[in-house]
């Protein structure tokens, strides 16, 4: 009995039937069922028949009684696959029963085979870890590794990465990094072995992305809850808005930048995006860690900013137009003449922040706070680091845009 191998497994009262799957323990069986879902049964208690043997190869999954091969064609393009670990590069544990990270890029391949031929590939890991444990040091070893690749001739790159912190990561490699080739970021809202899994599109998708005509950072996800199309948001204009759902991602202000057609692989952008080729690659990878983002809430008072007190800058998630307390303004200001830069953003989600409207944001002004337009709070953060770290008119970079992370207006769409 062989992993690969379908079987039926009996257990007390219970029979289940499917493909024999890797177990991480040697107390467990783990079968694939034909709904798509995985149970892990103890063996102890289980008796097991082998029904057929290798319906399913493991080492490379494709249909029943077939595999499925990546070879190198020399008419393909080269896209460098990264995986920093999350959910798309995730498994189930089944001594807890929880999803952990334990797959590479190389396994992404096994598990993806309709990623075959549609271009060559280069496995690449450059952290395991859920991205709730994303730090800036990682997001600089991965503008590191997708320089490398770039040099040594992928003709784009396709990130796996956990949803949760994704849009962070974006940002920095947005700011970070002068691409002439695509930059796309991908990962599922739900593991693979689930039937609703989000995995195999997602990633299909980026592939797509990665090899059409531009040079953007981008974020592959799906653009509805059907398995239509998937949406491609700048990386410094996206948001996760949703704990669980595919479609969780959304470009704030405006319709995502693009769409990738899943049946087709049809790549269609909605406005203007860099020609690829467009910048000599660069890379600024020097960041400013000392940076904070606080959020103003209501009661809060001006000792929430003596924590950031010695930080170089602080982004400011205000209200509406961008405002806080009138009780924190003396403070501001005290920050600002020590040397702070403090940066105001709002906590709506859509709109720009504006301080001459009321009394407040003038105030606000006043005391040296720079306005972040309509800049994501997220985004304004990583953007803060960057230019903390890498020009020298701070306040004038924050007030424009770098990488598409600040619209020329803020206007209704539907």
């Amino acid at each position: 009995m062989n992993p690969g191998d379908r079987v039926r497994v009996d257990r007390g009262t219970a029979t289940y039937e499917g493909v024999l799957m890797p177990s991480t323990t040697a107390d467990n069986l783990v079968v694939k069922l034909d709904g798509g879902y995985n149970v892990g049964v103890d063996r102890a208690d289980a008796a097991v028949e082998v029904l057929e043997t290798d319906t399913y190869d493991v080492e490379s999954p494709g249909d029943a009684g077939g595999t499925s091969e990546i070879t190198f064609d020399e008419e393909l393009p080269t896209v460098a696959l990264i995986s920093t670990g999350g959910t798309i590069a995730s498994t189930v544990d089944y001594r807890t029963g929880a999803v952990t990270a334990q797959f590479d890029a190389e396994d992404v391949l096994r598990a993806v085979p309709e990623l075959a031929g549609r271009a060559n590939y280069r496995g690449r890991v450059v952290a395991n870890i859920l991205s709730e444990n994303m730090t800036p040091d990682v997001w600089v070893d991965l503008a590191e590794a997708v320089r490398e690749e770039i040099e040594a001739g992928a003709d784009g790159v396709v990130v796996m990465h956990g949803t949760d912190t994704m849009q962070y990561t974006a940002s920095a490699l947005s700011f970070v990094l002068d691409t002439p080739v695509p930059v796309v970021f991908t990962g599922s809202q739900r593991s693979a072995d689930r039937p609703s899994s989000d995995n195999v599109m997602n990633a299909v998708c980026a592939v797509e992305a990665a090899t059409a005509d531009h040079s953007e950072v981008l974020v592959c996800m799906h653009e509805d809850e059907s398995d239509d199309v998937c949406a491609l948001h700048r990386g410094t204009r996206v948001r996760k808005n949703h704990t669980s759902r595919r479609d969780a991602f959304e470009t704030v202000g405006a319709r995502p930048l693009g769409e990738v057609e899943w049946e087709s692989g049809e790549v269609t952008f909605r406005r203007e995006v860099a020609d690829r080729g467009a910048t000599d690659l660069d890379l600024a990878a020097d960041l400013e860690r000392d940076v904070e983002l606080v959020k103003f809430v209501p009661g809060t008072g001006p000792a929430a900013l003596d924590a950031a007190a010695d930080a170089e800058g602080i982004v400011l998630e205000g209200t509406g137009l961008g405002h806080v307390n009138t009780g924190w303004i003396d403070r501001i200001e005290e920050l600002v003449a020590d040397g702070t830069t403090v940066v105001m953003t709002s906590q709506c989600l859509e709109g720009r922040v504006c301080d001459r409207v009321y009394d407040t944001g003038r105030d606000l002004l006043s005391a040296g706070v720079v306005e972040a337009g309509d800049t994501l709070p997220a985004t304004a953060y990583v953007k803060l680091m960057w230019a903390l770290a890498n020009v020298d008119s701070v306040e004038e970079t924050m007030r424009r845009s770098v990488a598409g992370e600040l619209q020329a207006r803020s206007v209704p769409w539907t």
